[in-house]
């Protein structure tokens, strides 16, 4: 057979064939069908063409792409994965014509919207793809605004702003072993925390040939499973390790004569930390910009890397940096110096049998750096970090380094960290784990200290009972600004204002979508947020560098504030800054103007969509915060909108694969309209999973190339 689609009763593909390769191609053609503007986009993304259809809000990302050479290094890692495993290779070729194939058969009423027309898949889309999702993951810009902070406030501000993780990333999972567990079995349970968007980032899907028989959830445009499977036998799943690989680079640059071939009187050198000044090299391409005129970049590469940031001249708009030469910025990333992706990960993972055989493929992991939490049915666990993280410098680690000053080179890679279980129980949800020697910050404690204690209150566990932990809206972070309230003189305050005080002390610390309270909290906490953040102390870093716009969020000030505020109000002197006075202000501001409804009135769900849609949807409200396990993401003194939260939840069943269960933020279809296009929201916003199905006979045969709104 070459390739059968059968779908369960939410639309999820399960797919059959007689060999990897032919299930690839059907992988591809299933996706293509499903999710034909999302793969295109995604390819446009990674290519820095998107602008061409989505117009000028898109440049930003497509200069990006090409300062940093993202599809060049795609085709470069290409180019390594054929030679060094040919097998892969032909397995992503397969996996690239199924898209091609479902892409001619597709109709996505996006395209006619903005003219698009499907383009071709070459075989290095799918690593065009996942590394364009992930450049800016491990979040290296943070340590642009590491470089700015301490400019302007000291070194030792660093720590202060220090969230212990960048509001941008997490994911939750843990793992209860069968000594734990009501079947004797191991169950893995967690949610990956990332970006909401429409269609959704994971698509769930089955792959079932002669040599496997995998569930999981698959990142649409890339073949296989890589995050989040189930094999029968084996399950695995990840969390971001929090892991710091990207470096940022100051270079100096030069213009000289003689530029080659081409390009006269533009050659550009950088000064090397050999006191030498190198050719790097240097080319202009042009964006297509929708209802504007096209854009010349200029991309120049040093020794270190692309130059992300400024050239020759300084920064994009021509100013130096302060109290310096004119400024550009390199960044090197582990792809770009070796040419791995990773990519030979993926095959031995669907093959996996045993704990053993994921940790295997778990050493050919690259990009991104996880976290990984594995069980079989042999009683077998794993709890380890897979990538790879260079060895260098610790002020490579932390901010901007001079590039023509020796000793800030990569001497090699770390080797991974391992850990184990304790009573039976491993969590992963961004904290310093076993991740902490390749990190600089991590996510605070309160997730992983909250699903430890719920997983310590009973002695065994069922996966059935794992959502109720899935769910779990207890703010721990909320401490800080509750014990500065209860500070407060309350002779100093309004009686409004010392009412709001009692009842949020009497609060309990649940940030529920029907909870008034909570709303009334997260009130005063944007208050002083925004009092904070206004204070003249701060006046000079609430200017950002003229950094290029994609790296504007890391540099905001109201959101920095609104992540670390547990730090600054708990550290024992913050630049002179009157705190009980900015958290009295602020809850006189609130009493003075309460919220009118619930914390799921302004707590919304506010996905990223490529389009916005014809027919606006009311997005629903939401329980949860960024520190709580229900990790739906405000950003504090700036929205309560939540973009970030739960991108799938997923429970992995040893016992019996078909007693798991998973579900997304949309639904499997990502064509408006189809019925399964939405049909999951109302059970993820309730905490509600979807049945994995398992029996063949129960599925739905899906005959031809049919698109699945039909």
């Amino acid at each position: 057979m070459a390739g059968e689609i059968f779908r369960d009763p939410w639309g999820i593909p399960h797919l059959r064939a007689d060999s990897a390769d032919e299930l690839a191609h059907a992988q591809g053609r299933v996706t293509a069908l499903d999710r034909a503007w999302q793969l295109e986009v995604e390819r446009h993304r990674a290519q820095g063409t998107s602008a061409s259809f989505l117009g000028p809000e898109a440049l930003p990302w497509d200069r990006f792409v090409r300062r940093a050479r993202l599809a060049d290094t795609a085709r470069r890692c290409w180019a390594e994965l054929e030679r060094t495993d040919p097998e892969t290779a032909d397995w992503v070729r397969a996996y690239t014509a199924g898209v091609n194939e479902g892409l001619g058969a597709a109709t996505a009423p996006e395209f006619a919207r903005t003219g698009l027309a499907p383009g071709r898949w070459e075989p290095w889309t799918p690593l065009g793809i996942w590394l364009a999702t992930h450049i800016l993951f491990a979040g290296f810009p943070a340590k642009l605004w590491r470089e700015h902070l301490a400019a302007h406030l000291g070194a030792d501000a660093v720590g202060l702003f220090a969230t212990d993780g960048p509001g941008t990333s997490g994911s939750n999972g843990w793992l209860v072993a069968g000594e734990r567990t009501v079947t004797g079995q191991a169950v893995i349970a967690g949610d990956p925390h990332r970006f909401i968007e429409d269609p959704g980032v994971y698509q769930q899907i089955r792959l079932a040939c002669p040599e496997f028989d995998v569930v999981g959830l698959a990142v649409p445009g890339v073949p296989g499973i890589a995050h989040f499977g189930h094999t029968g036998t084996v399950a695995w799943a990840i969390t971001n390790a929090m892991a710091d690989y990207q470096d940022l680079y100051r270079e100096r640059l030069r213009r000289t004569d003689g530029g080659g071939a081409g390009s006269p009187g533009q050659a550009v050198e950088a000064l090397g930390p050999d006191g030498a000044w190198h050719p790097a090299a240097r080319h202009t391409e042009t964006v297509e910009v929708a209802g504007g005129e096209p854009v010349e970049v200029e991309v120049i590469e040093t020794d270190r890397g692309p130059v992300v940031i400024g050239g020759p001249e300084g920064l994009d708009d021509g100013v130096p940096a302060p109290g310096g030469p004119p400024l550009a910025v390199a960044l090197r990333h582990p792809p770009r110096v070796t040419g791995d992706l990773g990519f030979g990960a993926l095959l031995p993972l669907l093959r996996a049998r045993r704990v053993a055989d994921v940790d295997r493929a778990a050493d050919r992991w690259a990009e991104p750096v996880n976290v990984l939490l594995a069980a079989d049915t042999e009683g077998g666990t794993l709890h380890r970090v897979a990538g790879r993280v260079p060895v260098r410098s610790e002020a490579n680690r932390v901010r901007l380094v001079p590039a023509w000053e020796p000793g800030h080179e990569w001497r090699g890679w770390h080797e991974p960290p391992r850990a184990g279980l304790s009573d039976g129980v491993a969590v992963m949800a961004n904290q310093r784990g076993p991740a902490a020697p390749l990190g600089v910050e991590f996510a605070p404690p309160h997730r992983a200290d909250r699903i430890a204690a719920l997983l310590a209150g009973r002695e065994r566990w069922s996966a059935a009972d794992m959502p109720a932990i899935h769910t779990d809206t207890h703010l721990a972070s909320a401490a800080a600004l509750l014990d500065r309230l209860a500070a407060l003189d309350g002779t100093d305050l309004s009686g409004p204002a010392a009412a709001l005080r009692d009842r949020l002390l009497r609060w309990d610390r649940r940030m529920d979508a029907d909870s008034a309270d909570a709303a009334a909290f997260a009130a005063v906490r944007g208050a002083v947020v925004r009092h904070l953040a206004a204070h003249p102390a701060f006046a000079a870093t609430a200017v950002p560098p003229a950094y290029p716009e994609v790296f504007r969020p890391w540099l905001a000030l109201v959101p920095r504030i609104g992540y670390a505020l547990e730090h600054l109000l708990t550290a024992d002197e913050l630049f002179g800054v009157d705190r009980p006075a900015a958290v009295r202000a602020a809850l006189e501001e609130v009493a003075a103007r309460p919220p009118a409804g619930t914390w799921g009135d302004t707590h919304r769900l506010a996905p990223w969509r490529a389009l916005p849609p014809t027919t606006p949807y009311e997005e629903p409200g939401l329980s949860g915060d960024h520190d709580c396990v229900l990790c739906t993401s405000p950003v504090p003194g700036l929205t309560d909108l939540a973009a970030r939260g739960p991108a799938a939840r997923y429970v992995w069943d040893l016992a019996r694969r078909e007693d798991s269960r998973w579900v997304v933020p949309f639904g499997a279809s990502g064509v408006p309209g189809s019925p399964h296009h939405r049909d999951q929201q109302p059970l993820w916003r309730a905490g509600d999973l979807v049945p994995v199905v398992t029996d063949w006979d129960r599925l739905h045969r899906e005959t031809g190339a049919r698109p699945a709104n039909d």
